[in-house]
């Protein structure tokens, strides 16, 4: 069985965003960048589904600049077996992007295609969803616990009123969510495996896939700054004062 995990290269969760001062988006200089936290806990299922014998080969594939090279080689450090680069320069919205995997799997015919839910940069959450009805798979997203057995997977997902599980009949798209496992470090002899790992790059062109851009961003501004609150004396101000918001 063989395993495709998308990864996005993405603005470290720890550094503090920064908007242009045109408001045409976020500034991404000098700054450091990471594996998208969702596509992390992707690619240790799919190491975990390796060590259990279910799994037999697990590519990562992340689409964007040459520095995404470095993305795959933490996916190839954390138990992916090889890589693929599909560079450009391009910022390419959603559907361009699950239209690219489309390609992608056409070459590689996965049993399952597992990412992340959402990017953390543009939150889009839509990828997945996209990808499985280009592919026309099933699709089980928000999985929290993913049971493989023969040919069907059992995703656990979550959902307003509590947990619900679905039954997929492989190939499928599967998206994962935070609570589905916690993310390996990768080792420095993994780090250092992972060098000689197979990576192969290709161009955009190569796909034939039409990624024009669809929407246009009119501004990129920071969220408003919270007010400061005030201070009450007793029980009855503060009611007063809650019933004055329209609170209660």
């Amino acid at each position: 069985m063989k395993v495709l995990v998308p990864v996005k290269r993405v603005l470290d969760y720890n550094v503090k965003v920064r908007v242009k001062s045109d408001q045409t988006g976020v500034d991404l200089a000098n700054v450091k960048m990471a594996m998208n936290p969702f596509d992390e806990i992707a690619v240790e299922e799919a190491v975990r589904l390796k060590e259990k014998g279910t799994v037999t080969e697990i590519v990562a594939v992340s689409i964007g600049v040459a520095q995404c090279e470095a993305i795959l080689r933490t996916a190839l450090a954390m138990g992916a077996d090889r890589g693929l680069l599909v560079e450009t320069d391009q910022d390419l919205e959603p559907l361009a992007v699950a239209k690219v995997l489309k390609a992608v799997v056409a070459q590689e015919n996965p049993d399952i295609v597992l990412m992340g839910k959402q990017a953390i940069d543009g939150d889009n959450n839509a990828t997945g969803q996209m990808l499985s009805t280009l592919l026309d798979w099933p699709q089980a997203t928000f999985a929290s616990k993913v049971e493989i057995s023969g040919s069907e997977a059992l995703v656990t997902r979550e959902v307003d009123g509590g947990l619900q599980t679905l039954g997929v009949q492989l190939p499928a798209v599967i998206t994962t969510d935070l609570r589905l496992n916690e993310p390996r470090y990768a080792s420095l002899p993994n780090i250092m495996k992972a060098k000689k790992k197979p990576l192969d790059t290709k161009a955009l062109a190569d796909y034939g896939v039409d990624a024009a851009a669809r929407l246009t961003v009119v501004k990129v501004t920071e969220p408003a700054k919270r007010s400061a609150g005030i201070k009450v004396d007793n029980a009855d101000g503060l009611i007063a004062n809650l019933k004055t918001a329209g609170v209660l």
